[in-house]
This record gives C-alpha cells, structure tokens and sequence, in this order.
C-alpha cells in the first residue's frame, strides 16, 4: 500500500492575493499632480506611521566612535593581519596611528554633544 502524505487545510497557508493587493496600491506616475493650494500631494501628506528621523549629531557620535575603535581593532587584534587583509607594516602603522585617531575622536564626539547642547539652549530661550 503506497503512503501518502496529506496536510489539513487548516495548515496550508492560502494563496498570495495578487489581485486584490494591486487594487489596493495604485499606478504610480512619474510627474507630482498639483493639489489645491498650489502644493503637491507628497508635500501634504508628509507624515508616516513609520518614518524614522534623527539629528545629525545624534548619528555622527556613533559613527566617530566606530571610526576611532576601528584603528585599535585593526592595529592591536592581529586578526585582519592573520587573515592577510593587511600587512605587518601596515599593522604596525595604525598601532601608531592609534594614538592619534583615538583621541580625536573622542575630542571629536566631546565637540558634537557641546555642539547639540548648545543649540538646545539656544532654541529654549
């Protein structure tokens, strides 16, 4: 007797509704229609349940301090030397290197929260 194997209904997901989602999205067109009042729909509909926003600064601090721990990973792990992603000279290189970028970064990030906090007091007054 050949066994066959068979999945109850309840556990196959359905279908992919494709026409049914393309009614809900509609063509999009390459030139922005003018609205009432002289603006454009994208103008007035700016606001999103997802959008995302952040202040420069907000962003730059992290991406100076992955800069700064960049050079100590590279110059004192030994790992990217090993792999041949660079060489021993090279290595030694940004060991020296090192001493420079670090701190400056750091100063660097000191200077962006002053930066931001300066302006918080600004707009508060």
């Amino acid at each position: 007797m050949a066994s066959s194997t068979s999945f109850p209904s309840c556990l196959v997901p359905p279908a992919l509704p494709w026409k049914r989602a393309a009614r809900q999205f509609p063509a999009t067109r390459a030139k922005k229609e003018e609205a009432e009042g002289g603006g454009t729909k994208a103008e007035e509909n700016t606001t999103s349940a997802f959008s995302l926003s952040a202040a420069a600064s907000t962003l730059a601090r992290p991406a100076v301090a992955a800069f700064g721990l960049g050079f100590l990973d590279a110059g004192y792990s030994g790992d990217w030397s090993r792999i041949g992603a660079i060489s021993k000279e090279t290595e030694e290189f940004l060991k020296i290197a090192a001493y420079f970028v670090v701190p400056f970064c750091f100063l660097l990030i000191y200077f962006i929260s002053e930066g931001q906090k300066d302006s918080l007091k600004d707009s508060q007054e």
